[in-house]
């Protein structure tokens, strides 16, 4: 056994029971002195229908296509309606919390982005966004497993770098560089597939230090001691954040504490499901709506909470595609092409709908059916690690067989002078 199979695959996960752990209030010794740049990258996992969350209602193929389901537009009488943003789109109506930020300049949205490639199955989809390879199942790492190998990391670099609050490494954060697993930060234990887990990590990782991991091995270690030991509460949402009841708002406080905890954090990993709406979608009100408020609540309140730290933190939500124009025969949407993408935080150049827009006429359509293709994720994936995280694209192959181009960057962060 070595040590991807035994952390980065899974085999072992931080387990979180009881109270939070000190470490988080106190900053570990471990980890650097000073404040980098974090990328939260949140995956909708279902396929969110974009076309209901960025809704283009001056677009009269969208009515027309959803009888059912459809937003009624801002100037529309009665009603729930877009909560309108540029005149041409608007936010589905739960996602209120979110349109001070719009206001503000400090939430992006890009439409028509996403994969090139046509699949319609979510598991495929899925793994090509994370691997940031379309098409390509053969990808060994991710692609936010390749910011952290290629980001400009400081000699004392923390184990911390890179954090899924998820049960197990996600797709995208799988790689050589160092990452953790962490389903909660209440507290902590390992867990295994054997019962000698936890001497099997610490002979591995003790043996492993000089020959293979170059030091880090013991780091982990370390740091999974700690994490274990740590008795004490974390401090609570500061500057009047609310977050919502479950597991969104959960991961979302504690992915909070630990930007605020400066353990050497750069890049986080958030997942939330329940997107794959075929049946009974809703329109204003409904099972869209629903996961919306809690979705939009969420988001407002990881900003609140990081108070003056948002300017060091960008946040990306991603989603392995779109839906189709058209409500089907059961209320709902299936499977389609491109759709729609948040980007949120400090430096951000917010305030408006980024990507060309293809319209949503029958001869306009991918296949006759979807929301056709125009920024592919990439360009958007590579724009965020190039201005927020500092890769330089001329030489890091974020993306095999992808060249980076700057002039194909949808534009929703400031070039970096």
């Amino acid at each position: 056994m070595n040590r991807r199979a035994f952390l980065k695959q899974g085999a072992v996960a931080l387990v979180a029971f009881g109270a939070a752990p000190r470490f988080l209030v106190r900053a570990a010794s471990a980890a650097p002195a000073d404040r980098r740049r974090v990328l939260v990258a949140i995956f909708q996992r279902g396929a969110a229908d974009g076309l209901n969350i960025v809704i283009p209602f001056g677009d009269p193929g969208y009515a027309r296509g959803r009888p059912r389901i459809g937003i009624a537009a801002p100037s529309d009488a009665g009603g729930e309606r877009a909560l309108d943003l540029d005149g041409f789109f608007g936010l589905h109506p739960s996602l209120a919390p979110l349109q001070p930020l719009f206001a503000s300049r400090e939430l992006a949205c890009v439409h028509a982005v996403g994969s090139p490639d046509a699949t319609r199955s979510h598991f495929d989809a899925q793994d090509f966004m994370e691997a940031g390879t379309p098409g390509m199942k053969s990808t060994a790492d991710g692609w936010l497993n390749r910011c952290l190998q290629h980001a400009r990391a400081p000699a004392d670099a923390s184990v911390f770098r890179g954090v899924a609050l998820t049960p197990l490494l996600p797709r995208s954060l799988q790689g050589p560089a160092t990452a953790l697993a962490l389903p909660s930060l209440d507290a902590f234990e390992l867990r295994g597939p054997a019962s000698d887990v936890h001497r099997g990590f610490e002979s591995l990782y003790r043996q492993a230090v000089q020959d293979f991991l170059g030091g880090t091995g013991q780091a982990t270690f370390d740091a999974v001691k700690r994490l274990r030991s740590a008795r004490a509460a974390v401090r609570p949402p500061e500057h009047g954040a609310v977050y919502p009841r479950g597991r969104f708002g959960d991961v979302l406080r504690q992915t909070a504490q630990l930007v605020k905890a400066d353990v050497g954090l750069e890049v986080a990993f958030v997942e939330t499901g329940g997107w794959d709406h075929h049946v009974a979608e809703g329109g204003a009100r409904g099972q869209l709506a629903t996961r919306l408020e809690e979705f939009g609540q969420g988001l407002a309140a990881f900003r609140q909470d990081l108070g003056p730290r948002w300017a060091e933190v960008v946040v990306l939500t991603m989603t392995e595609f779109g839906r189709t124009v058209r409500e089907n025969g059961s209320g709902g949407t299936d499977h389609g092409h491109a759709g729609a993408m948040l980007v949120l935080g400090g430096a951000v150049r917010g305030g408006k709908v980024y990507g060309r827009w293809p319209g949503l006429a029958p001869e306009q359509l991918f296949e006759g059916r979807d929301l056709a293709l125009t920024t592919d994720f990439r360009d958007l994936f590579a724009e965020i690690a190039v201005r927020h995280l500092g890769l330089d694209w001329r030489s890091v192959p974020l993306f095999p067989g992808y060249r980076i181009r700057p002039e194909a960057f949808p534009g929703v962060l400031p070039p970096v002078v």
